[in-house]
């Protein structure tokens, strides 16, 4: 087993400006370039807690709770949060920034989950999380649960769908349109 790392040293922050081209027709940024965001903070992140390659194995919903205008900046923040032998929980936060007023809202918060990996692509061991703030510390506490909410969730999905080939499973989404 590898030693503990602070999570001080996943801690990763990404500012960008929302430009036309990253918004649709409301002037508000397109969900997909935030979770392009978030992805690429999250492994990121993820890589400077376990120095190895990364893969994204799940993102928990997104829940978009504000907007992001054309013009403002988009600041996002992630820190490993939990580790399994693996796997480390990513917590990412979104906030919009008025650059001209200073206001700033929550935008996203949203856990994925990370695979490290190897050069050979095969997962590798990733070290503990050491949590160092009450955030940190709450976020860490409750993460057994989260892991076993995906569990349960990623299990479902598989019994369910998993009775029909890929062409049946889209035959079944063609009749309920």
């Amino acid at each position: 087993m590898t030693q503990p790392v602070p999570v001080s040293q996943s801690r990763t922050i990404k500012t960008a400006l929302v430009l036309p081209s990253d918004t649709q027709h409301h002037h508000t940024i397109f969900g997909g370039r935030v979770m392009y965001y978030i992805d690429d903070v999250a492994a990121i992140c993820a890589m400077r807690h376990c120095h190895t390659h990364v893969v994204t194995a799940s993102v928990d919903s997104l829940d978009f709770l504000s907007p992001v205008k054309v013009g403002a900046a988009v600041n996002l923040e992630a820190f490993v949060t939990w580790t399994g032998r693996t796997s480390m929980e990513v917590f990412v936060k979104v906030f919009s920034e008025e650059l001209l007023t200073g206001k700033k809202d929550l935008t996203v918060t949203c856990f994925l989950t990370m695979v490290a990996v190897g050069e050979d692509g095969k997962p590798t061991e990733v070290p503990p999380v050491i949590p160092e703030t009450e955030e940190e510390d709450i976020l860490y506490q409750t993460a057994p649960a989260r892991r076993d909410k995906r569990r349960e969730r990623k299990k479902e999905l598989k019994d369910s769908l998993g009775q029909f080939s890929f062409m049946q499973v889209h035959d079944l989404t063609k009749k309920s349109r």
